[in-house]
């Protein structure tokens, strides 16, 4: 899916759902409807357009189904769908991760520049060393890099090479690329390493041995525990221009379209420095001290959660559901900048479950 290839399910939390939660992936789909949430009104949305696709950011089913007979609202929205033949995806924490994720959608609208990860991954990347035949190596790692390999920040093509004398001999069975079977060769190649996300492993392994001329491969796979510059929860950016705390907080409130903003107090007369969490985000605030923002922006503090701010930053919720409506958007972009023509629609039934009286 073409979700998948900006965020793979791979990256999800472990307590996540997200994936083809109902349907079945050979189906074929002509329309797709797009929805923060997954409520029975979504469904009758759907039905009612003939969409037999929603795509959502929070999963549908999270905890065990033990039975399904329409009791709450989750399992009258599951007998829905299976009975009007309706799939159901989500992409949630994979989407959250991910460089221009649903923290960067954020960041877009509030124009923030010279953007970074706030807290980035670890784990995340591992080191492909490889011996190649000093004649092929450019094969090789030409084939590796195009799998998605040697990949630094702003950086692709990353890789190190070092000049050695590799030795094998081959038994009876075997047919030699060079030297002869049974006999010892020694032969002048190219030790390569580089560097690739972890959910790419089979694609670019799967490349290295199709490019590579020996029957047999010499390769070794080592974890690392280095940040991944691109893969994280959060952003942290910076404004085009200082401005008053209160004058951000109400163009948040105005872009966002926040009933209410809670927020501590103002610290300092003029912010730059924005970190940025979609959803619940209250337990990212130490890295939003780390990496020195003026205000951090999220959804789902608890009351004495915003004592931690300590007059060092302003702590903003702007609320769960206003941190993430965006994603809808950002669900449409991904999708129909792959298929132009693929019918897609945003929901537009409400599935905010909070309400305000002002």
């Amino acid at each position: 899916m073409a979700i998948e290839e900006v965020a793979p399910n791979s990256l999800q939390e472990s307590w996540d759902n997200s994936g083809l939660i109902i349907g079945q992936p050979d189906t074929d789909i002509q329309s797709a409807l797009i929805t923060l949430d997954v409520t029975e009104a979504v469904i009758d949305e759907a039905i009612q357009h003939q969409n037999r696709l929603i795509i959502a950011h929070h999963p549908l089913i999270f905890g065990a189904i033990k039975k399904l007979n329409g009791k709450t609202d989750v399992e009258r929205a599951i007998l829905k769908a299976i009975k009007n033949d309706i799939a159901i995806y989500a992409a949630h924490t994979n989407i959250d991760l991910v460089k221009n994720g649903v923290s960067w959608m954020m960041a877009r609208k509030l124009a923030l520049q010279n953007i970074e990860i706030l807290s980035p991954q670890k784990g995340l990347l591992k080191k492909l060393v490889t011996f190649v035949p000093q004649n092929e190596i450019e094969l090789v790692r030409t084939a590796v890099y195009k799998a998605g390999a040697g990949h630094i920040g702003n950086y692709d093509s990353c890789g190190f090479n070092i000049e050695g004398t590799g030795s094998f001999r081959g038994n009876q069975s075997t047919n030699p690329f060079v030297g002869k079977k049974g006999e010892i060769h020694f032969e002048n190649e190219i030790r390569f390493e580089t560097v690739f996300p972890v959910f790419l492993q089979h694609k670019i392994i799967s490349a290295l041995l199709e490019a590579h001329p020996y029957e047999e491969v010499a390769y070794d796979i080592y974890p690392l525990d280095n940040h991944h510059p691109e893969i994280g929860i959060g952003i942290v950016g910076q404004l085009p221009e200082p401005c008053h705390p209160l004058k951000f907080l109400n163009r948040v409130k105005d872009q966002f379209r926040c009933k209410a903003i809670r927020y501590t107090n103002f610290h300092k007369e003029k912010i730059s420095r924005i970190a940025l969490v979609g959803g619940s985000g209250s337990s990212f605030l130490n890295d939003a001290l780390a990496a020195k923002a003026d205000i951090f922006i999220t959804g789902d503090f608890k009351y004495h959660q915003f004592f931690d701010a300590e007059n060092k930053i302003i702590i903003a919720d702007i609320g769960h559901y206003e941190s993430e409506q965006f994603t809808k958007e950002l669900f449409y972009e991904i999708v129909t900048n792959k298929f132009s023509k693929f019918a897609i629609r945003l929901s537009e039934v409400k599935t905010n479950p909070i309400n305000y009286l002002f």
